[in-house]
């Protein structure tokens, strides 16, 4: 038996989205009140239910979120701030102390990853051993809320309306990377990987380990940059190129390929609009007059970085063995 599952973090995104739904749902100035209540309460929905509700009613629920976001029914409302004045004094009073939140996010993370997992009662576990680095960092932002809370002095009211301004500002956005990475994992059973492993071996030289190399990391960014997601290129790309040519025919280390990998996916993140969450919302929100200005001062870091990513994965896959 697990005390803590992830269930129960689903639960409590559910609850927090569900938040943002009734709130907007009361907004009578918001301009698409309607629509957006209905996109929130959808995904709010998914993550209540979706364990106990059938696969295709929730299939059918995330079509009608695209819908909606594809008719313009997802936008942002217009939510109060409070004044400059007020916020540049409460900025001065908190100074450096305003980080703690944020760090205590990827330190407990580290820490729950590597005890809870360990803890148990009897024949119990305190967590899920399965998914021990996803419930630590839904704890560890748990205490993050609560660290600001005690640093701000915030009435729990301060953190709903935030909340709910953030998201309504990401809009549809927000659901990107869940559902690209849903989408890289059909791929994978669909049989995609099995398809680009043939065109690969069909096209380059492969028996060379520095191809296979090559053909991965390349393959991963070029994936990524077309999907504008990470997660969903991953086991297409791992599967396809990286575990039958660098791991099966050559020997790699697939725990370096498979780290190093994804920095190389995370090269072509930088450099498509696929990645709206990364690279068209920041500009959306600060009113760039370029929408690609984020993109456009990726790229000179990119291109090095993944040569460089390259590089490193070719010197140590196959040296670094298991």
């Amino acid at each position: 038996m697990n005390f803590i599952t992830l269930d129960y973090i689903y639960y409590l995104l559910g609850i927090i989205v569900a938040l943002v739904a009734i709130k907007i749902a009361m907004d009578k100035n918001h301009p698409t009140r309607i629509g957006s209540s209905l996109f929130w309460g959808i995904f709010a929905f998914t993550f209540l239910f979706g364990k106990v509700v059938p696969p295709t009613v929730i299939g059918y629920l995330v079509l009608i979120m695209v819908i909606l976001a594809s008719l313009g029914k997802v936008k942002n409302g217009n939510h109060a701030e409070a004044p400059k004045e007020e916020r540049e004094a409460h900025a001065s009073k908190l100074k450096g102390k305003i980080f703690i939140p944020a760090l205590v996010i990827p330190v407990f993370t580290v820490i729950g990853s590597l005890t809870l997992g360990k803890i148990h009662f009897g024949k119990n576990n305190l967590v899920d051993p399965t998914n021990t680095a996803l419930i630590a960092l839904g704890i560890a932002t748990i205490l993050a809320f609560l660290a600001a809370q005690v640093l701000t002095k915030a009435k729990p009211s301060a953190a709903v309306h935030e909340n709910t301004r953030l998201m309504d500002s990401v809009g549809w956005a927000i659901i990107l990377p869940q559902m690209l990475a849903a989408l890289g994992a059909i791929f994978a059973a669909a049989g995609v990987g099995d398809v680009v492993s043939k065109m690969v071996g069909n096209v380059l030289p492969t028996q060379i380990p520095f191809v296979a190399v090559a053909a991965y990391c390349i393959g991963m960014a070029l994936f990524t940059m077309v999907m504008g997601n990470a997660f969903a290129a991953f086991a297409v790309i791992t599967g396809g190129i990286g575990l039958p040519l660098i791991v099966h025919m050559h020997g790699g280390n697939p725990a370096i390929m498979a780290a190093l990998g994804m920095f190389a996916e995370y090269c072509g993140t930088l450099m498509t609009p696929m990645a709206a969450n990364f690279n068209i919302v920041p500009p959306m929100l600060l009113e760039l007059k370029d929408k690609n200005a984020v993109i456009k001062a990726q790229i000179p870091v990119a291109i090095p970085l993944f040569v460089i990513n390259m590089l490193l994965m070719y010197f140590l896959v196959y040296h670094f063995k298991l």
